[in-house]
């Protein structure tokens, strides 16, 4: 299995943000990008799981093979940590839900409503649902946002446990996970021409016509 990626421009609101990103994922392997805020690294997971449109090149990745995590954990605030993971697992028509909860030391707040978890139990808890999802692609953003030192080496264990099955991470993260098996790709050299940027939102701006101009004022 490989997640593949080829010559791929991203937009958000409209501008190009980065173009020609190029790169290839297989099993047991991890992919970590790095970049300064707003260079574009949730724009390009977003794009790569099918939540936006590419402006330009192609992924080419197996039906249903990919799990996103981003800034919001998707939890229901009312129901409790254990019905949050077996709703997900009926989604995705998959069980391990004490696993999910050992893995991610959340065993003993089974019972607890997830309104009155930490942020950082309820990044956790977020976390856990990737155990639940049965997909070997994990795309992550900032997926270490909230934890502590030792809950961030426990997701850590997570991600390098799942390599070793033969899975995939593609994580955007400032914080160094120790994976041996991950790569770096560096979203610098790929960000979009800025003059190019500049002229794509003037066609846009002017194509909205003297009313749809006015709105912006």
């Amino acid at each position: 299995m490989e997640l593949r990626v080829t010559d791929l421009a991203c937009a958000r609101g409209g501008l190009p943000v980065l173009e020609g990103v190029s790169f290839a994922l297989t099993g047991g392997r991890a992919l970590v990008l790095r970049g300064p805020n707003g260079i574009g690294k949730t724009t390009l997971l977003r794009t790569l799981a099918g939540l936006q449109p590419a402006a330009a090149g192609s992924v080419s990745v197996p039906a249903e093979a990919m799990a996103y995590a981003a800034h919001a954990d998707g939890l229901k605030a009312t129901l409790s940590v254990t019905e949050n993971l077996a709703f997900w697992a009926r989604v995705f028509g998959t069980g391990g839900i004490a696993a999910a909860l050992a893995r991610m030391n959340l065993a003993h707040l089974a019972d607890r409503p997830a309104q009155n978890l930490s942020a950082g139990q309820k990044r956790r808890l977020g976390l856990a649902r990737l155990l639940v999802t049965g997909r070997p692609i994990w795309v992550l953003d900032e997926p270490t946002v909230s934890l502590d030192t030792a809950s961030v080496a426990l997701f850590a264990d997570v991600v390098r446990d799942h390599l070793a099955g033969g899975g995939m991470a593609l994580i955007a993260t400032h914080i160094d996970l120790g994976l041996d098996e991950a790569e770096v790709l560096d979203l610098g050299p790929f960000r979009a021409d800025p003059a190019r940027a500049a002229d794509a939102f003037d066609r846009d701006f002017e194509s909205a016509g003297d009313d749809d101009a006015e709105a912006f004022l």
